[in-house]
């Protein structure tokens, strides 16, 4: 199962976005509003394996916590939301982007080496080849994505957020828990 660590965003940022997943769905498109979980929060997904072990988890924790006290490098308090990006197939994912600042690709790279022995890190989620964004929609039809996106661009604002918190989702066990 999917194991992961994801950026949540400050309560302004996750309501903007709520508001496009709830405008999504209202319009009866896909939209991650449908997912009822209690874990469901808009998010920037920075790594992904398989297995996370305890000697990966606490050095993901400290890692955390050394770039949150300005230790020997610095955490990114703020992304930015910018237009939309899908990631194609037949069924698509329609997300908001996330301008990768220099900040942002460090945090990246520095987790990534933290998790480095973990198995199953997709190559996508690789430094050099990561896509920073939020989901919006997943599983969505070719025509779904041009009309979600034709509704949403009308109105679309890049959205300067905040990094509220750092959470561990564990797919096994169907928890999360923050970070630092």
């Amino acid at each position: 199962m999917v194991q992961s660590v994801e950026l949540l965003l400050d309560e302004r940022s996750d309501d903007a976005i709520r508001r496009e997943w709830n405008y999504l769905a209202e319009l009866g498109l896909p939209s991650q509003a449908r997912h009822a979980g209690a874990s469901n929060r808009p998010h920037v997904t920075i790594a992904v394996a398989s297995r996370i072990d305890d000697v990966a988890e606490r050095r993901l924790a400290a890692l955390i916590a050394d770039g949150r006290d300005a230790g020997s490098w610095r955490f990114p308090e703020s992304v930015r939301l910018g237009g939309l990006v899908v990631f194609g197939g037949s069924r698509a994912v329609l997300a908001r982007s996330v301008v990768p600042t220099a900040a942002l690709l460090d945090l990246h790279a520095r987790v990534y080496e933290a998790l480095a022995d973990s198995p199953g890190i997709p190559p996508h989620l690789e430094p050099g080849h990561w896509t920073p964004h939020v989901t919006l929609a997943m599983r969505a039809r070719p025509e779904d994505i041009g009309s979600a996106a034709s509704h949403l661009v009308t109105d679309l604002q890049d959205v300067d957020a905040e990094v509220s918190a750092v959470r561990r989702w564990d797919g096994d066990a169907r928890a999360d828990w923050l970070i630092g």
